[in-house]
């Protein structure tokens, strides 16, 4: 049994992935559902805002501007992902229109020199799966599988693909906290859940490698794993200290063990470790990091799993407009820890919700630095996507989380570029990662 509280390095994963292209990927990244909403998806009734802004940005309509943004950054990489509800609204119905809209996507990126990167899941599903087949229903996979074998032979011109966005945010919101679809509060469902998850992965892995239209270049597949830096709220309590690498070891590293080993470690706090076995040993070709933050753990005999989650302004640099702590060495650790799988490591997430530009400045330069220190290390990193393009819906959060390189007015959904827009683009044009 892996010893969860002791110990961080997994051994060395014998993985035969090719190296990334030279070319370093700076690219920006989105999720449809949260630019332009979907009256199939099952987060459309989950959150009130939507029913007031059920486009949210109108970017499916207004996609070719947003598209000619990223040329005004000069990013050479894009990551945005698809609406599965706007593609598959009914069990058996498939919109033709819906996948021709995002392959033309895919086609104005290409013809502008931009990498596309293509996520299947983030986070929505149609109404009717979250019905009949939520994820701790083996059915799941089999609906999960038919979507995504449709995407992956009718989709042109894509090599980077996320299969999951962040599965155990998804997994903790929707099966531990109930405060997402499907609204659930069941460790053990939620645990079914994402060993299912990963099944899929494991065989969407498969699918892409068999059926991607592009022969000439061997498909880069992966999922976008958040990790934060965790930490006790006080280092000499021995419960916080507990706590913080139990939550360390399952929510930062059970993953990326399970990509070397196959099986999947879970620990809870006060309760017995089980493993599950799950198909994805060495169906990684590239992993994706998403990183924000730091959080503080707190043994709390009165919360869930006795567990208190805090965010502490210790490094001086404030908490976001979220209250998230501004933590960039956290970004150094998670990148450390990620290399032992010995495949490159792409940074698909990282930003900032704040309507002050020099914050949003600043947080981008502190991390852009600890990325460039962590390459300089020897850390096979090789992509920075920005989060966000422009201003969006966040979940449970409304549209009052400013991530956005552009400010979006949201009466008028007239786009601003931020000063943080110019910045990036001096970033991009200024470093050499190569």
């Amino acid at each position: 049994m892996h010893d969860v509280t002791e110990g961080t390095d997994p051994v060395y994963c014998p993985f035969s992935s090719e190296a990334l292209p030279d070319k370093f990927l700076w690219g920006v990244a989105t999720s449809a559902f949260q630019l332009e909403g979907s009256p199939y998806a099952d987060w459309t009734s989950w959150d009130e805002i939507l029913s007031e802004k059920p486009d949210v940005t109108d970017h499916y309509n207004l996609y070719k501007k947003d598209l000619a943004l990223l040329k005004d950054i000069g990013v050479n990489a894009y990551r945005f992902s698809l609406e599965w509800s706007r593609i598959q609204p009914r069990e058996n119905v498939w919109d033709d229109d819906a996948i021709a809209h995002y392959q033309d996507i895919i086609d104005i990126l290409k013809s502008d020199n931009i990498e596309p990167m293509v996520t299947l899941h983030h986070f929505t599903h149609p109404l009717w799966f979250i019905k009949k087949y939520p994820w701790h229903e083996d059915a799941s996979v089999e609906k999960f599988l038919i979507f995504a074998e449709k995407i992956v032979s009718r989709l042109k011109g894509v090599r980077y693909w996320i299969t999951f966005n962040e599965p155990y945010v998804l997994i903790l919101g929707g099966y531990f906290e109930g405060c997402t679809p499907p609204g659930l509060r069941n460790v053990q469902l939620g645990v079914k859940a994402l060993e299912n998850i990963l099944a899929c992965h494991g065989k969407v892995y498969d699918i892409i490698h068999s059926k991607a239209s592009d022969a000439m270049a061997k498909p880069m597949v992966s999922v976008a794993h958040n990790m934060a830096a965790l930490a006790p709220w006080n280092k000499w309590n021995p419960l916080d200290k507990l706590l913080s690498k139990i939550a360390k070891y399952f929510y930062n590293h059970s993953l990326l063990d399970a990509f070397i080993t196959g099986s999947l470690s879970v620990k809870f706090p006060f309760k017995k470790a089980v493993k599950i076995p799950v198909p994805i040993k060495g169906k990684l070709d590239f992993l994706g990091v998403n990183y924000y933050t730091r959080i503080h753990m707190r043994f709390n005999p009165f919360k869930k799993m006795g567990v208190e989650l805090r965010h502490r302004d210790i490094d001086g640099y404030g908490l976001t407009d979220m209250g998230w702590e501004i933590h960039p060495h956290g970004l150094a650790k998670v990148l450390r820890y990620s290399s032992k799988l010995n495949v490159p490591l792409i940074i698909t997430e990282n930003g900032i919700a704040t309507r002050d530009d020099q914050r949003k400045i600043k947080f981008m330069k502190r991390h852009i630095d600890v990325l460039e220190k962590c390459i300089k290390d020897g850390i096979n990193v090789r992509g920075f996507f920005y989060w966000s393009l422009i201003d969006n819906y966040e979940w449970l959060q409304g549209l009052d989380a400013r991530f956005g390189l552009y400010k979006v007015d949201f009466d008028t959904l007239k786009r601003k570029p931020t000063n943080a827009a110019a910045y990036y683009s001096y970033l991009i044009k200024s470093m050499d990662f190569s």
